[in-house]
């Protein structure tokens, strides 16, 4: 994000939204086979459009959750994916839990894949791919998140939370936000517009939609932030009634800005549900952002990204580079010595470190996988800002 006067937008999509429910099944199969065994390996692809799901790729775990033949449960990940999607809350005729038709294809992991990720003899756990990763966090809101996709996760987070627990009724579970915000001096000052798309019962129209929507807005964006009312824009097109995987086919891994920074900071590329944690796309990326965190966390910068790179059965990073965008009260080559020196970033001690072999991924589905708190099962650790005094210390 740059110094000065400016405009900047980001976007959120619902638990409901066709892509996250595939980000949902999928890190429910990682869950599942994490459960059963911490060094389980799973890549898992879901597609799901009107009421079909196919899951597929490559896991490797313990025995009982493989059939006699060698092939995958998929009985076991059937039921999970049927409990997912009623716990979204589809069950319409064009996508519902009950009736819709599952087709596992998951398979055994590739050999070649294993053998290069594997520790064994003196080779230590390698990264699960090649790839580069970035981390970032900023102080424009308390969770050292960028404001923009910070509010977008929140008023579709909030109105989710309220739809479940009964509070509203008419609102369907398919929904997306954007959220404007101008910049004066390089910080946001107020919303210049917000735009929420919900899928609705039949029978309410669109300013019923609006007026359903509105406090959640209000409630998020802080005192004096509300856009003007000509640019508040609830169901542009006046209809949401057909949505969710009816409306529109959803897969895994293609919603990878709305799951980091809203296009604040560098992406590199790779998506994060469906992994577990020996792919460094995943992992490491939940690491840089645990690293820019600390670091803004201490005082040492305003803004911090962080780029991390691997290649594929490689235990050490190939590169760590740092750029605190001008804010930073030390070099940033001095930041990136002191790093390295606070936090071994080769694959295994991130997983070790962040404990990230658990059960832990279903919740970071949707609504972000940053910007959260850390959970008591251990959720979102890499949210925690113990690093600080490690950093300070190696600065010293």
């Amino acid at each position: 994000m740059a110094n000065g006067d400016f405009l900047f937008t980001s976007e959120s999509v619902s638990e409901g939204h066709p892509d996250k429910v595939s980000d949902r099944i999928s890190d429910e199969v990682v869950d599942l086979f994490l459960a059963a065994d911490p060094l389980a390996r799973v890549g898992c692809e879901t597609l799901c459009t009107t009421n079909h799901v196919i899951v597929a790729g490559e896991v490797r775990g313990p025995s009982s959750l493989f059939r006699e033949d060698g092939s995958v449960d998929g009985d076991k990940i059937e039921e999970l994916t049927r409990n997912a999607i009623r716990e979204i809350g589809y069950e319409q005729s064009g996508f519902h839990w009950r009736d819709l038709k599952f087709e596992c294809i998951l398979h055994g992991q590739s050999v070649d894949i294993a053998q290069g990720v594997d520790a064994s003899g003196n080779k230590d756990e390698g990264a699960g791919d090649q790839g580069l990763m970035f981390g970032y966090a900023c102080r424009e809101t308390p969770a050292l998140m960028p404001a923009a996709i910070h509010f977008s996760h929140e008023i579709l987070h909030t109105l989710a939370q309220a739809r479940h627990a009964g509070a509203i009724s008419g609102l369907g579970p398919d929904s997306k936000s954007q959220v404007t915000l101008e910049y004066v001096g390089g910080k946001p000052v107020r919303a210049t517009s917000v735009v929420v798309s919900t899928q609705h019962d039949e029978d309410l129209d669109q300013h019923a939609v609006r007026e359903i929507v509105r406090p959640f807005v209000e409630q998020v964006l802080p005192d004096g932030w509300m856009c003007p009312e000509d640019e508040f824009y609830v169901n542009p097109t006046g209809r949401f009634v057909i949505g969710g995987p009816d409306s529109d086919v959803g897969l895994t891994g293609r919603k990878i800005i709305v799951d980091t920074y809203g296009g604040a900071a560098p992406h590199g590329g790779g998506a994060f549900s469906g992994k577990d944690p020996s792919k460094v796309d995943r992992s490491a990326a939940y690491a840089a952002r645990y690293v820019a965190k600390n670091v803004v966390a201490a005082g040492l910068a305003e803004r911090c990204v962080i780029q991390v790179s691997y290649a594929i059965g490689i235990s050490k990073p190939l590169s760590v580079y740092v750029d605190t965008q001008g804010t930073g009260t030390v070099d940033d080559a001095r930041l990136t010595g002191a790093i390295q020196e606070a936090l071994d970033l080769s694959p295994r001690n991130i997983r070790e470190y962040l404990k990230l072999s658990r059960p832990i991924y279903v919740p970071t589905s949707a609504y972000g996988h940053f910007g959260r708190e850390p959970r008591e099962d251990g959720g979102f650790s890499w949210e925690r800002t113990d690093l600080v005094e490690a950093l300070k210390a190696a600065l010293s």
